[in-house]
């Protein structure tokens, strides 16, 4: 099957993009675009960051709920936006978990802590955890692990799949990196203002009924994922039993806002039949 919705791609008002879809069991439904093209991530690095966060939790490295980032602030607090951290400052504005404040500096502190724990860089962490076993050779977390990631759609389509039908993870680990952590806090989604509820899993953006948002309207509530400012995104649609990668590199705009949701509707339209 090669999904012909995944060809609107070529009307994105953009030098080069790449698109793919993957069922849970793996299968692949179709590409479009150059699958080994090196995009940079922007903030699609962050699930990538918070798998190897959790694998860390499962080696024992770390535990999610130990203290790290600022005074009061676990793991936990951080991969969910809730450590009261600025979005790109070392700076704290909120007490934890009072509102979701989107924050880089957060997965940079947690990125931190991994390395110390597992005594080694954070990058080469995420290598040998997640990179290597899933054989996302041309993927690299070099630099800020909120936001400097590099990737292809190839690799991208091997970490859709691993989040669908875990190997590297228990799957109730990946199924509570799914679910809401801090229900019912408020907060601003980037890119398209205040939602209450602003709900996120561990790494992960989850859907519930946000509007307006960067997925479809036919997009089910339990849909997760993240997009990246530089013109990517990755979600996962467990009632479609699919995942969608896209990537630009364009940086995140009202082109995006325009394209993004109308694209995701056409693909879950012709995968559902």
């Amino acid at each position: 099957m090669s999904l012909q919705s995944l060809a609107s791609i070529e009307n994105w008002p953009v030098p080069t993009a790449a698109a793919g879809v993957v069922r849970a069991d793996g299968t692949p439904l179709g590409t479009h675009g150059p699958a080994t093209h090196r995009f940079p991530l922007a903030s699609v690095t962050k699930p990538l960051a918070a798998y190897a966060a959790l694998v860390a939790y499962e080696e024992g490295a770390i535990e999610l709920d130990e203290p790290a980032g600022p005074p009061g602030a676990t793991v936990r607090h951080l991969l969910a936006h809730t450590s009261g951290l600025a979005f790109d400052e070392h700076r704290v504005t909120a007490p934890p978990g009072d509102r979701r404040l989107y924050s880089n500096a957060g997965f940079e502190q947690f990125g931190d802590h991994i390395a110390k724990a597992a005594d080694m860089p954070f990058a080469e962490y995420a290598r040998q955890a997640v990179l290597e076993p899933l054989g996302m050779t041309a993927t690299s977390l070099e630099g800020s692990p909120a936001k400097d990631g590099v990737s292809t759609l190839e690799d991208l389509l091997r970490f859709a799949a691993e989040v669908q039908a875990p190997r590297l993870l228990d799957p109730r680990t990946v199924a509570e990196a799914m679910t809401v952590q801090y229900p019912g806090t408020k907060g601003v989604l980037p890119g398209y203002g205040h939602q209450s509820p602003n709900d996120w899993g561990l790494g992960f953006e989850i859907r519930d009924g946000k509007s307006p948002h960067w997925t479809g309207s036919a997009s089910s509530p339990r849909t997760f994922g993240h997009f990246g400012q530089s013109g990517t995104f990755l979600w996962i649609d467990p009632d479609a039993a699919i995942a969608c990668v896209a990537l630009a590199d364009r940086a995140f705009g009202p082109w995006a806002v325009e394209a993004w949701p109308p694209f995701t509707d056409a693909v879950l339209a012709e995968v559902r039949g």
